[in-house]
């Protein structure tokens, strides 16, 4: 399991970069299954899902560009990959309670249904803790027999790969600082101004933020034996890798340059589908060794 450790404040030092293990990466049309686990509006669905088909799906948007950025997650692939908006569960009433083991996680991931080597996503509303949340981590993501199809007979190659999954938790009021910054006050490190949130919901362009890091290492890192730094139960991958940095010239407790949006002063550094605005995490490059960002 890949989990994204703390969403760190601090770029680190450069060490032994990213590379390749000799795993299994995604390609092609990779269907994702969503299950949103507490209360979500609807308007906070919808900023999800105009990330999810920011990402490849709908026309080019304005550059810098959502899908821009996903295109960075290639990894050299020979075949283009492509998001594909699958099935959706809501679970408002939080069938499995309020407070949930990493166990739970995957078990929810499975009521998503994801297809044959697709992913769930799992995520959870501002009033359910999970296991880690806050603590270590702000969301994770993984592989399981729980989640998808295993291995055939024997684990044969041919068989078709497990599905994966990916859990992100609103943190809007558990830890807005760890999972939602530069948004709001850093809860470590040089404290700055929070930045005002392009979508106007500092939980939920959190959540894009930690999604879109869980999604870049998912792609590159599925089953922990692909692309990633340091050992492997704790590895450092596409976007972990580059933690803290969102724009040129981030430093500790500066995320970079970003652009701004003239008419409502958020900050941003990438467009999407319906005029939708978000701030992604820079992500290594192992063509140039050097965490790339798009502004």
């Amino acid at each position: 399991m890949g989990a994204r450790r703390r969403m760190e404040l601090y770029h680190p030092n450069p060490a032994d970069m990213l590379s390749y293990h000799k795993g299994q990466v995604l390609h092609g049309d990779i269907a994702v299954s969503v299950l949103w686990y507490g209360p979500f509006t609807q308007v906070q669905k919808t900023i999800v899902y105009d990330f999810i088909l920011s990402l490849t799906m709908m026309p080019q948007a304005a550059s810098p560009s959502v899908a821009k950025w996903w295109n960075t997650t290639n990894a050299g692939g020979p075949k283009k990959t492509q998001v594909l908006l699958a099935d959706q569960v809501s679970d408002d009433n939080c069938t499995m309670g309020k407070s949930l083991t990493l166990a739970q996680i995957s078990s929810l991931a499975a009521r998503a249904k994801p297809k044959k080597g697709g992913v769930a996503l799992v995520f959870t509303a501002q009033d359910v803790t999970v296991e880690g949340f806050c603590m270590s981590q702000c969301g994770l993501h993984g592989s399981d027999a729980k989640s998808g199809t295993t291995c055939g007979k024997h684990g044969s190659a041919a068989e078709a790969p497990q599905s994966t999954y990916i859990w992100v938790g609103n943190s809007a009021t558990q830890c807005p600082g760890q999972c939602a910054w530069p948004f709001a006050q850093p809860q470590y490190g040089p404290q700055g101004a929070p930045l005002v949130a392009p979508n106007g919901d500092v939980g939920m362009d959190g959540l894009v933020m930690v999604l879109a890091t869980m999604v870049a290492g998912t792609v590159t890192n599925p089953y922990g034996d692909a692309f990633y730094q340091g050992p492997k139960d704790a590895p450092l991958e596409a976007s972990s890798a580059c933690p803290g940095v969102y724009g040129s010239g981030a430093y500790p407790g500066f995320p970079g340059n970003l652009l701004v949006d003239k008419t409502t002063g958020a900050s941003y550094n990438a467009n999407g589908v319906n005029g939708r605005k978000y701030l992604l995490p820079g992500l290594f490059n192992p063509a140039t060794s050097t965490c790339s960002t798009l502004v």
